[in-house]
């Protein structure tokens, strides 16, 4: 390895499900190292990718591909929830090297059993719904509501992050139903909805949000629908049409909101499209996570000269204490090394060539991973889950 090069992984899916929004991610880290000119105090930087299946023992064997055969100096991802679970355990087992998530958003990588050597500038599934569920009650009107979702730990935490400020505000989870991750038939969970509810939150992925939306539309449902953030997000919902039409109006939270106003929102979008194939007008969240996670990997490699020596411990203090100004407003971190951004309420509309993107409703400022609640009172709560 050569003494002037700053060796830095990327960790994405590339199979699978995820596979489209793991490739925006790469496209976030190589944006962020081209703003910085490829080079950190002198020292080239030079980029190694590998892509996962989104299952969490294969991110796990890919981190340590980079980590103890690439010789990577650190690595920024994973992208899926469970990945993310697994590389925070990894990182564990290496404590001389840094760990930067990518998107992955499962509360507890960070909040429970956290790694001293991981962190995360880009928030996770709970604190993406801060203001849905106080928006449902308050302004829209819902008192009871199902909710559909995949069975793992990102759409649990947005199933939580939506459920807690719901009920602590006065409505009802009438039902909870789980599916598998990729299902593509859903009359059996349509089947399973109450009859005296107001609306249905949904958090499933991919291809399986297209088909649901398709089947309980065929289905006759008449019900609002709220949905996740990757469920509700227009890379995932590239869609024209009919169906497109029946989901204008269908709000939900996130970190990313295409239609926001501010300048340098505008200024990063402009800057994705340059990068982005044709047709992809707004980075996807997964490239705004990893463009942000990168970012604040090379802002503190500014601040130390590019000094990786030591176990690094430079380098990891100066994230510890790093704030600065994303594309989506402030960022900080937080005892655990997690994020404490701001959240957007957004909802559907179609742009001139009738496909969808998110509109901005409301800015919750400055959300922590336990949505203002004490650590304490909020750890009470018990682990997320199914149940």
């Amino acid at each position: 390895m050569a003494d002037n090069e700053i060796r830095i992984g990327a960790l994405a899916t590339n199979i699978g499900p995820f596979a489209a929004i793991g490739k925006d991610g790469i496209r976030g880290v190589e944006m962020a190292i081209t703003e910085f000119g490829g080079q950190i105090a002198g020292r080239k930087i030079k980029l190694f990718k590998a892509g996962s299946n989104a299952m969490p023992e294969d991110a796990y064997s890919k981190a340590q591909e980079l980590v103890e055969q690439r010789r990577v100096d650190f690595m920024v991802g994973p992208l899926s929830g469970n990945e993310g679970m697994a590389v925070r355990d990894y990182a564990k087992t290496q404590p001389e090297r840094t760990f930067i998530n990518g998107v992955s958003a499962g509360q507890d990588m960070t909040l429970r059993d956290p790694a001293p050597n991981f962190f995360s500038f880009s928030t996770n599934g709970v604190q993406w719904m801060a203001g849905l569920g106080n928006y449902a009650y308050h302004t829209l009107g819902y008192r009871r509501v199902a909710t559909i979702a995949e069975d793992y730990s990102f759409p649990h935490s947005q199933v939580r992050g939506f459920a807690l400020p719901f009920c602590q505000a006065g409505g009802e989870i009438a039902k909870k139903l789980w599916v598998f991750l990729g299902k593509m038939t859903f009359s059996d969970v349509l089947a399973q909805l109450p009859d005296d509810i107001d609306a249905i939150f949904v958090a499933v992925s991919s291809t399986s949000a297209i088909h649901f939306f398709e089947q309980y539309y065929e289905a006759g449902g008449t019900l609002p629908l709220m949905c996740g953030t990757n469920t509700g997000d227009p890379t995932t919902l590239n869609i024209h049409g009919p169906l497109a039409e029946k989901l204008v109006g269908m709000v939900s939270a996130g970190p990313v909101v295409d239609g926001n106003p501010h300048p340098a929102w505008q200024t990063f979008a402009q800057a994705y499209r340059e990068h982005a194939p044709a047709g992809q007008h707004f980075p996807s969240m997964a490239a705004h996570g990893y463009y942000v996670n990168t970012k604040a990997a090379l802002l503190a490699l500014q601040m130390v000269d590019g000094d990786l020596s030591g176990r690094q411990e430079r380098f990891k203090a100066a994230l510890q204490d790093l704030a600065f100004d994303t594309p989506t407003g402030p960022v900080r971190l937080d005892h655990n090394r997690q994020a404490i951004a701001d959240i957007y309420l957004k909802q559907l509309d179609l742009q001139v060539d009738g496909s969808l993107y998110s509109m901005l409703v409301d800015i919750t400022p400055e959300v922590n991973s336990t949505l203002g609640m004490p650590e304490a009172d909020y750890l009470t709560l018990g682990p997320i889950g199914r149940d």
